[in-house]
């Protein structure tokens, strides 16, 4: 400063000041670009920045905080970075300006936090006596603020630092954007391959093959709505001339109900060899997977054991949808005994019934997501045109009755999207073995 005889500067003394202050400015942004130019890590970038920001102006603290699109989303921060030197408290960023900077996208200088009319009503942090807060602007959107706390040395934020910290977030705003997709792409390529790998595991728990039993044609085939799904179906050998036939359906899509897929599962095939009667196998499955699943989530099940010897079927119904049962030459009738849905009760008397499965006879055990399916129009395709479509072709083989039903589905959902897991199982009587 001039004192007392210091004779005032010169235009040219100003001219030469504003130049080094400028070059000054020159060199900080240099320096910065090539600290974050090397980088892919957005974290790595942002604490650069804040070091490089704290030391360009003369301040105490900094964070960068990412924000999203809308100012409603001001508390949904992804992202917050905080550099604070040694001593100093970790001051903590205030939604509300957040949504100011929202509104007004431009730099903010607070030299008098307590006073100021813009934030009437906020009780600032005692320990800031002065911040400076500058929108970080990708495309024309706001994607975070950087802002540094309390000018040392007592001081004040000057228009000066203003205009460097906003040059500053300017430079930085697109590196940290590309750093931060780069991260999501890299993280969103991680999870498609986790994805897949749980999809052919998933895979590998569906029978590959139906069983070649005499006097019976069987087959099966799920169609998951997403990569994975929470249907099930599957042929456990019993013993020599029984076999366990299920079609299972778990609450929810996706990875959760992928997972609990696999439990019901392992539940099904232990319970299969220590069972004696479909109605015990399901009460014991039931009793697994009330300990063993959230309260919210929750399993329909058709679990039937086919005798070939007898040639019959003992099935208890948990909840399922009731499969079709067509006898040759007689109109269509459901099975329905059994009992509510599995694992939202620790006890239950599941109930079973036997019934002849002889040559001519058709069973059609299907989920839920095959008479749900919805067209255009928002029409089910319902248990009417399901009825018709295995009316029509009940002379195929049980593969081919599979494909015929899942194709009139998806004629009948056109362009909509599958919302839900389908899945069907059809076994057939044929003339006994010779």
């Amino acid at each position: 400063m001039s004192g007392p005889g210091t004779p005032p500067p010169t235009d040219q003394q100003e001219e030469i000041q504003r130049l080094r202050r400028a070059v000054e400015e020159l060199s900080i942004l240099n320096d910065l670009a090539r600290a974050i130019g090397s980088s892919l890590s957005s974290q790595e970038i942002m604490h650069t920045i804040i070091h490089r920001s704290l030391r360009a102006v003369g301040a105490e603290q900094g964070v960068i905080t990412l924000v999203g699109d809308e100012p409603n989303q001001s508390g949904k921060t992804l992202v917050r970075t905080v550099v604070s030197s040694a001593g100093h408290p970790k001051f903590h960023l205030y939604q509300a300006l957040e949504g100011w900077m929202h509104i007004n996208k431009k730099p903010l200088m607070i030299n008098d936090p307590a006073n100021d009319p813009r934030f009437r009503g906020i009780k600032w942090d005692e320990s800031i006596r002065s911040l400076l807060s500058v929108p970080m602007i990708v495309k024309s959107s706001l994607r975070g603020l950087l802002t540094i706390y309390n000018k040392k040395q007592e001081g004040t934020f000057s228009e000066g630092d203003q205009r460097l910290l906003a040059i500053i977030a300017a430079q930085s705003a697109q590196v940290i954007e590309t750093a931060r997709l780069y991260e999501l792409e890299k993280s969103l390529v991680r999870m498609k391959e986790e994805l897949r790998l749980a999809a052919t595991i998933q895979t590998d728990l569906l029978p590959k093959e139906p069983p070649l039993l005499p006097g019976y044609d069987i087959a099966g085939k799920s169609v998951p709505a997403q990569v994975v799904g929470g249907d099930y179906f599957d042929f456990i050998p019993v013993d020599g001339h029984r076999t366990a036939i299920c079609l299972g359906d778990v609450s929810g899509k996706g990875l959760p109900a992928a997972l609990l897929m696999a439990n019901l599962q392992a539940t099904l095939r232990g319970v299969t060899l220590l069972s004696s009667t479909p109605r015990t196998a399901v009460e014991r499955a039931n009793k697994l997977l009330y300990l063993s699943t959230s309260s919210e989530k929750f399993v329909t099940l058709f679990y039937g054991v086919l005798d070939i010897a007898e040639r019959t079927l003992c099935y208890s119904n948990a909840g399922h949808d009731h499969p079709f049962l067509y006898r040759l030459g007689g109109v269509p009738t459901r099975l329905t005994e059994g009992g509510v849905v599995l694992s939202i009760m620790d006890e239950f008397p599941f109930q079973e019934e036997t019934i002849p499965l002889g040559m001519g006879d058709l069973l059609v055990i299907y989920s839920d997501g095959i008479v749900e399916a919805i067209n255009p129009e928002r029409e089910q395709f319902g248990q009417d045109r399901l009825a018709a479509v295995i009316q029509e072709h009940q002379h195929e083989t049980a593969a081919s009755l599979i494909e015929c039903i899942i194709a009139a589905v998806n004629r009948h959902a056109g362009e909509t999207p599958q919302a839900d897991d389908m899945t069907v199982v059809v076994v057939k009587g044929t003339p006994p073995a010779a």
